[in-house]
């Protein structure tokens, strides 16, 4: 069994932050005024490298507007974000079990998922100004959720 008190916030870099895609759709006759509501659809991803201590966390999301009908065609958006962490002590915090699926601390995995999650939302909040979704501010969530969608 894995040993939460071994996990130390302190011993996670992030060494990189990737936009892979970054795509923001709107039609020539979208009022922005008139698509206020926005849907949203997002996955969070991990993939261990346990010998080089690095963790991958791929996150994607869609947003779409939704004018309940004011507009005749809604606007769309597509981010594809990777995140690279080295954590200088994973292999106490993660191993791989018999279906060579990883285990995870559940302290790793919230502070992965904070981080990935808050990081976006600020990259979204400079991305997002003066388009279709100006306004749009990504929730505040339980990052665990993240993990537990996959």
């Amino acid at each position: 069994m894995l040993d939460n008190t071994k996990f130390d916030p302190e011993k996670i870099e992030l060494l990189e932050v990737k936009i892979i895609k970054g795509q923001i759709d709107t039609p020539e006759e979208f009022i922005i005024e008139k698509g206020t509501d926005q849907t949203i659809e997002n996955s969070l991803q991990l993939g261990f490298n346990i010998e080089e201590k690095l963790i991958r966390a791929e996150f994607t999301i869609q947003l779409k507007t939704d004018s309940k009908g004011a507009n005749e065609h809604e606007a769309e958006g597509s981010f594809h974000f990777v995140f690279i962490y080295k954590v200088a002590n994973l292999e106490e915090l993660a191993t791989v079990n018999k279906k060579n699926v990883v285990d995870l601390t559940a302290s790793l995995g919230s502070a992965l998922s904070s981080i990935t999650y808050s990081t976006v939302r600020g990259i979204l909040l400079t991305r997002l100004q003066s388009t279709a979704f100006q306004n749009f501010i990504l929730p505040i969530i339980n990052p665990n959720k993240l993990l537990h969608n996959n």
